[in-house]
């Protein structure tokens, strides 16, 4: 058995609370460090940190044999840590810690790892591979005289841990930067995380292994409709991302204006059907970083990126935007706009107009007419909208009474101005959601009564309908909720809200398998978000008894509550793995210690009553109370 105190140091390092004593703790390598006045050495390194996924259901199971693979794995990382130039320093309990002298010897050091501990276990039965989950940082570290090593460069690492799949790896954006195209494997953008106890968000990345062309011959060339290796397939019809337009006034605070442009621009172009339009959220992933439209077609699969920049001093508001074509780079369209602040509205028409012009598959003036939103009489009020959306969709408790405050303010200039009263409903249910209002019950009616405010004002515009539906299915009213639904998704078929809305109420319906397209439908329009919906995948997909796959889903989530873990809990026990099942259970009663199976399918929106015995009967099975 392993040691208590070891067990106790790998807690430390998970929780981000202490040092970590080197088992190896001469210096490592030729690094350029600061010896202080206590003797502690400051240096920048690489820093990986692994962790065995399930380890203590594979000791239940068979403790000689999760021991023996376990000294098996700390030899793999030692030979492979010591190839890349680096140093095993911490082996406690299941965990490994090493430092390298370079990014790029820690990452070929964890694929490496990777694939080794892979092939060592392709013949083990699944409930008994041993796999590790590996985050890799470069960042401040500091060492102590007697070996002990901590700091950031320690921290973020045991955090990029836990991001990272089981025989998976992430890494931070640093790292991503440092190793540049030095490395053969595909990275995959999972935004910016915030870590229990790290004060600044952190740019996380998964990585995995890109095979390498043979020598002896050339690689095919890709076909047409591909994207590139690792990429997302180009569609049939014309794809477009809107990148975030650059802040050129020298104010930081216009930096919500700025982003407010892209984000209706997004919204316009997205009432094209005969679009593919990414969504918001993918988007502003490259905000604030230099990229090539290359990686944003092979990233995304779209045909086209729209490039800018905007200026704005007093009433003056400047645009620069480009259409460019992603596979060559070069521009297909491009213009400059000097306008006033008042004629903003009309300009992100004129700007919709001409990119959808240049495109295959232009609209008929019938329709274009259709489509024209109702704008505020006061374009104060418009600007108010702008900074509260930024505030809404930065999601913390600061920033939504923040939200809530600005939206206040443009209906207050603006009483008639139905966006206003949709956003502030959308914010409300933020709150409730998260729990920043109590008590619940009276922010939910108050985020109703906004919305049924909206759609007095304006039946034409979409967020009211998107946010009518919730109210609607939160009501146990489905086929009200349908009707709002197919409202929404006519005037903006882009939408991923809207789309993956449609592959919720089609499972809440009893109608599982296509909801579960709808949902991953939503998950091509906005890829980089794809984990904010994972458990209306997985949802469909325990409707559809495919429990291996709704799990994986259910996985996904970044943040899972109790209902994911009991979720997990009942994947797991109709799939047989009763003490991953256990694991999940025990999870769902440290957070909710009064669970029970009947009073949540209760709250839950299915129309049959088949499916929430269905849902009840396995949380049962797993364990969980009545």
């Amino acid at each position: 058995m392993l040691r208590r105190g070891a067990r106790d140091r790998l807690t430390q390092i998970k929780r981000g609370r202490g040092p970590c004593t080197g088992v190896n703790s001469a210096p490592i390598g030729p690094w350029n460090f600061v010896l202080s006045d206590k003797g502690h050495r400051h240096r920048l390194a690489a820093v990986l940190a692994a962790d065995a996924a399930g380890y203590s259901r594979l000791m239940q199971l068979d403790e000689s044999a999760a021991l023996a693979a376990l000294d098996c794995a700390r030899g793999v990382f030692k030979a492979r840590v010591e190839a890349n130039q680096g140093r095993v320093i911490d082996t406690a309990g299941d965990s490994v810690l090493a430092v390298f002298e370079t990014a790029s010897g820690a990452v070929n050091s964890a694929l490496a790892i990777q694939k080794e501990l892979a092939t060592l276990e392709q013949d083990a039965p699944e409930d008994r591979c041993m796999r590790f989950r590996i985050g890799v940082h470069l960042g401040d570290l500091i060492e102590k005289n007697d070996g002990t090593v901590y700091g950031d460069g320690v921290n973020i690492a045991a955090r990029l841990q836990t991001q990272a799949e089981p025989g998976g790896i992430t890494v931070s954006g640093m790292v991503r930067e440092a190793v540049g195209g030095r490395i053969v494997a595909t990275f995959a953008d999972l935004g910016e995380q915030k870590f229990k106890n790290i004060a600044a968000p952190v740019r996380v990345f998964r990585i995995a292994p890109t095979a390498q062309p043979s020598s002896t011959s050339p690689a095919p060339a890709a076909p047409a409709s591909s994207s590139g290796a690792g990429g997302l397939p180009l569609p049939d019809k014309p794809a477009i991302a809107v990148l975030p337009f650059t802040n050129l006034s020298g104010d930081p605070e216009q930096e919500y204006f700025a982003d407010g442009i892209v984000e209706d621009i997004i919204t316009e172009l997205s009432r094209y059907s005969e679009l593919l339009v990414i969504a918001r959220n993918s988007c502003f992933t490259y905000k604030g970083r230099a990229v090539k439209v290359q990686d944003v077609r092979r990233e995304l699969g779209v045909h086209y990126v729209v490039e800018g920049s905007v200026r704005r001093a007093g009433n003056r508001v400047r645009l620069t935007v480009q259409l460019v074509d992603s596979a060559s780079g070069n521009h297909v369209w491009g213009e400059r706009y000097d306008r006033e602040f008042s004629d903003i509205l009309e300009l992100q028409d004129e700007l919709t107009r001409a990119i959808v012009a240049t495109l295959p598959g232009r609209l008929d003036s019938a329709e274009e007419k259709r489509l024209q939103r109702k704008p505020p009489s006061d374009m104060a009020a418009f600007d108010y909208l702008l900074a509260g959306k930024i505030h809404h969709h930065r999601g913390t408790r600061e920033d939504n009474e923040k939200a809530l405050s600005l939206l206040d303010k443009a209906i207050e200039i603006d009483p008639r101005f139905a966006q206003a009263y949709a956003w502030k409903a959308c914010t409300l249910g933020q709150a409730a959601e998260r729990g920043f209002r109590t008590p619940v019950e009276t922010t939910f009616k108050e985020a109703a009564e906004n919305v049924g405010k909206a759609l007095k004002l304006d039946e034409n515009d979409v967020e009211c309908h998107r946010l009518m539906c919730e109210v609607c299915m939160a009501t146990q009213r489905l086929d009200q909720a349908v009707v709002h639904n197919d409202r929404a998704l006519a005037m903006n078929p882009n939408d991923p809200r809207l789309v993956a809305q449609k592959g919720e109420l089609l499972t809440w319906l009893g109608n599982p398998e296509e909801g579960a397209e709808w949902v991953r439908k939503a998950v091509r329009l906005d890829p980089h978000a794809s984990h904010t919906r994972a458990h209306l995948l997985g949802r469909a997909l325990f409707g559809l008894r495919r429990y291996a796959e709704a799990l994986e889903a259910f996985r996904q989530s970044r943040a899972p509550r109790y209902g994911h873990f009991a979720a997990m809990a009942s994947c797991c026990a109709e799939l047989g793995r009763e003490a991953e099942a256990r694991e999940h259970v025990a999870a769902v009663l440290k957070e909710k210690p009064d669970f029970s199976s009947a009073r949540f399918v209760r709250a839950l929106f299915y129309r049959e009553d088949a499916d929430r015995t269905h849902v009840e009967q396995a949380m049962r099975k797993a364990g969980l109370p009545e």
